[in-house]
């Protein structure tokens, strides 16, 4: 049905199963789950940038999350669902602040609040069941992404009359265009280096051996390899 397995995607050339698996739902619950937090999450980034670009945000993260996950989640399991795209919208409005801190006001305080949902949800994912390396690849990429996507000129994000008064056009700052090479350099490298690692068939955990906590901690409550 298109749900995101190691095997088929390496094995019998079904890559469209990165992209297809973000589509699926392992049931009800997980579907409305998924939707109330796409418009929590969302909202925000579609009224201030547009749904073309927040549109490209989702798919870009869901994708990164889907590849992470192909290169760790070896074996036989699969995994299905949109956290990967959403984690990715959480990074994007992180690196959306970054790089546009000198705009707002009570930085620390929406720097603060924000890492603290990021690092919660994040914990979340270590139970079992929860496929947390999507998280973690969906938010790599939603935040590089986001860096290229969502820098904003230094005045021309303001209504007109807010405006000040000033000749000069809307200019981005120098530390936005490093941010951005940065982090399309390092969007576009890690790409390439996870998606070769995959179709070469390799298992990320032979080259990361604590990897496998980042997506589940083994407890006398519950085992990880079930």
């Amino acid at each position: 049905m298109g749900a995101l397995n190691w095997a088929k995607v390496v094995h019998e050339h079904q890559g469209w199963r990165l992209i297809s698996c973000i589509w699926l739902h392992a049931g009800l619950v997980h579907l409305v789950v998924n939707m109330l937090s796409l418009l929590f999450i969302g909202i925000r980034l579609e009224q201030q940038f547009g749904f073309v670009r927040t549109g490209v945000i989702y798919l870009i993260s869901g994708f990164g999350g889907s590849v992470l996950s192909a290169l760790f989640l070896h074996s036989n399991y699969i995994s299905v669902g949109a956290s990967g795209a959403l984690f990715g919208l959480l990074g994007s409005m992180l690196s959306e602040l970054i790089m546009n801190w000198t705009i707002y006001s009570n930085k620390a305080a929406a720097i603060i609040t924000l890492l603290f949902i990021i690092v919660i949800n994040l914990a979340i994912g270590i139970l079992p069941h929860a496929d947390n390396f999507a998280h973690l690849g969906g938010f790599a990429s939603g935040f590089l992404i986001g860096s290229v996507l969502l820098a904003r000129p230094q005045f021309g994000w303001m209504e007109r009359s807010e405006l000040p008064q000033t000749n000069q056009p809307p200019k981005y700052k120098s530390y936005q265009y490093v941010l951005w090479v940065a982090a399309l350099l390092l969007l576009v490298v890690g790409f390439a280096i996870i998606l070769v690692m995959l179709f070469k068939g390799k298992n990320g955990n032979d080259s990361c051996h604590w990897c496998h906590y980042l997506n589940c901690v083994p407890t006398s409550r519950w085992k990880c390899d079930t």
